[in-house]
């Protein structure tokens, strides 16, 4: 069978210590997953679990030792970066235990969930759909995976990202309203989860604008830190 154009190529993110790299199928978002940031955005600090989506071609591969160059999107005067752990999937399945969701997890990466925050509030205010705000192109920079097996103590790991050396975000993991394999189990009951699906578990408080020339550098203890450059 032959094609009308050309398709594109797998998007994809290098995998720590392989020549392999991991294939992204989709790209799922944990909203308002830290009671401090639930707070800054106007939620009771707890709130059952709510997902969002960004296309797999949002994905934006910052690479170890490097600082990737992140265009300023346009329709927005107030980007936003929120920090986030990234858990990518190995093995699928839907309607997953907690208890056996560990089972599912191929690694994990640090990763930005980068906001049009003025078309978010935009959005909300008309009770419109907000994916403009959020699914945009490059706005899914992520580190490379590292394999479940090498990222010891995850869970309980410091998550920070700081501007132009300046600390904006701080905080930790254990920190979650919903933890990795909870996110895992209550996500599955909506989707079917596939191999290379990737869930950005949500960000801690202090999230905050970018501009052009302004540098990100995010970090997940254990984890490869990003640095990405708005441009």
């Amino acid at each position: 069978m032959a094609y009308v154009f050309t398709p594109p190529a797998v998007v994809s993110v290098p995998v720590q210590g392989s020549a392999d790299a991991f294939p992204v199928h989709r790209i799922y978002c944990v909203g308002r997953n830290y009671a401090d940031h639930a707070k800054e955005m106007g939620g009771t600090g707890r709130e059952a679990p709510f997902f969002f989506m960004k296309p797999a071609d949002a994905v934006l591969v910052a690479a170890p030792g490097t600082t990737v160059s992140m265009p300023y999107p346009g329709l927005t005067a107030n980007l936003h970066y929120e920090i986030e752990l990234v858990v990518a999937i190995g093995i699928g399945g839907s309607r997953i235990l907690a208890s056996d969701a560990h089972k599912h997890v191929f690694g994990y990466a640090v990763g930005l969930d980068m906001t049009r925050r003025d078309l978010q509030n935009d959005m909300k205010k008309q009770g419109r759909p907000w994916s403009i705000s959020k699914g945009f192109d490059h706005s899914a920079p992520i580190g490379i995976i590292t394999p479940a097996a090498q990222a010891t103590a995850v869970e309980t790991a410091e998550i920070a990202l700081q501007v132009n050396g300046t600390d904006r975000q701080r905080s930790n993991i254990a920190k979650m309203i919903w933890n990795v394999a909870e996110t895992i189990e209550k996500l599955s009951e909506a989707w079917e989860l596939q191999p290379g699906d990737l869930i950005f578990s949500g960000t801690p408080e202090g999230v905050g604008p970018v501009v052009r020339g302004d540098t990100m550098v995010g970090s997940v203890t254990g984890l490869h830190p990003i640095s990405v450059k708005v441009v």
